[in-house]
């Protein structure tokens, strides 16, 4: 317990759960950060490499994501420690949300992360038997289908934009190496390639691959819906995993996990412009570097909000018996992530810092203003 207890400072975690079943072996945890501005609401992610520590640094930024982009919800990431591709993935899952059933939904809205998909989602509602349980179930059901509609990379590509312009690089003709080929990172690179950028290198679990003229984008999709994530081999000759993070590019997007880029690769990577697609990617040293070297950097609370803002319709769509408005998701996404990723840069210019702690200076005033508001602070 002195560990979960080491997790509280003044933000939070407000609540942290840890959960177990005998039957299926499922272990899983809920850490809900900060409601002060609404309930918690995140993803939920399956890896059998879960941490209640990794969970909690999640909400956390949760909580900044959903502030950043002035949504009313609160910080919360929910993580179960199990492999996504078992055959028992759906006992597990479905014992994990009944699990919860305490939590859910009055206090946490699950959603979708690494190792879920929108079936998944839709399990849970099933499990629970509420509509209002989860949100990122498949369009079929009324739901917003996050990652089929590709609403984060979608978003990142346009923050990139935004920042680009800021700094005077012009995003048509850009170089672009995008880390990770997800669903972020495949969505980021069509939408890039649609703003007239040119993709130079991709990367899986299972590799890189790297072309200075340029990536044939369409064909990489084809490839990776025949492939996965082998695609990369079936290509080209697929380099290291880690080698596109280094290549000569513009603008760099870690788009897969967290944790990529230290402080040595910060001095080591060649771009005018990191976009940060993946959560929590760069380290407060690599940060400083990259400021230090004159590299913009786009906070990943800013730059792939694009998922949160789908969520915020879905949330409203839960009971309802409409669709969400697919163009209106794709707008306001535009939208309010140019103008965050302007704002958070043009304070970092104006007050100096990086653009992580400009963009987390402004997210904690309407915290703590909700907090204020609510009576949560000290008197």
């Amino acid at each position: 317990m002195n560990d979960a207890l080491d997790l509280i400072d003044e933000w939070g975690p407000e609540k942290v759960v840890v959960v177990s079943d005998r039957r299926t072996g499922m272990r899983g945890v809920l850490v809900i950060d900060n409601t002060a501005r609404g309930v918690g609401k995140g993803g939920t992610r399956m890896a059998p490499t879960v941490t209640a520590t990794e969970v909690s640094r999640l909400a956390r930024n949760m909580t900044w994501k959903w502030a950043a982009v002035d949504l009313f919800y609160g910080g919360a990431k929910a993580g179960i420690a199990a492999d996504p591709t078992a055959p028992d993935k759906e006992a597990v899952l479905r014992a994990f949300a009944r699990a919860l059933h305490n939590e859910v939904p009055r206090e946490y809205v699950f959603g979708l992360d690494m190792g879920l998909t929108e079936d998944d989602a839709a399990i849970i509602q099933d499990e629970l038997g509420d509509r209002g349980a989860a949100v990122g179930t498949p369009a079929h059901l009324g739901g917003v289908a996050y990652d089929r509609l590709g609403v984060t990379g979608f978003g990142v590509a346009e923050a990139a934009d935004a920042g680009a312009a800021l700094i005077g690089l012009p995003l048509s003709g850009a170089r672009i190496a995008i880390q990770g080929y997800g669903a972020v990172g495949r969505a980021a690179a069509e939408r890039f390639t649609a703003l007239g950028a040119t993709i130079v290198a991709v990367s899986t679990a299972r590799g890189a691959v790297h072309d200075p003229a340029g990536l044939d984008v369409a064909a990489l999709g084809r490839a990776h819906d025949e492939y996965g994530d082998a695609f990369v081999s079936r290509i080209g000759k697929a380099l290291a995993t880690g080698t596109e993070l280094f290549v000569d590019c513009d603008v760099l997007v870690p788009a897969a996990v967290q944790d990529v880029i230290d402080e040595a690769a910060a001095r080591m990577i060649k771009p005018k412009l990191v976009v940060e697609g993946a959560n929590l990617p760069t380290s407060a040293q690599a940060q400083e570097v990259l400021a230090g070297r004159g590299v913009t950097v786009v906070p990943d609370f800013v730059a792939n909000a694009g998922g949160v803002i789908a969520a915020a319709f879905a949330m409203d769509a839960r009971y309802s018996g409409f669709r969400a408005d697919t163009d209106q998701v794709f707008a306001t996404i535009s939208e309010r992530l140019r103008a965050n990723a302007g704002t958070v840069l043009e304070e970092a210019a104006r007050a100096g810092g990086t653009p992580h702690q400009a963009g987390r200076r402004l997210a904690e005033q309407r915290v703590r203003a909700a907090m204020r508001s609510k009576g949560r602070l000290p008197g």
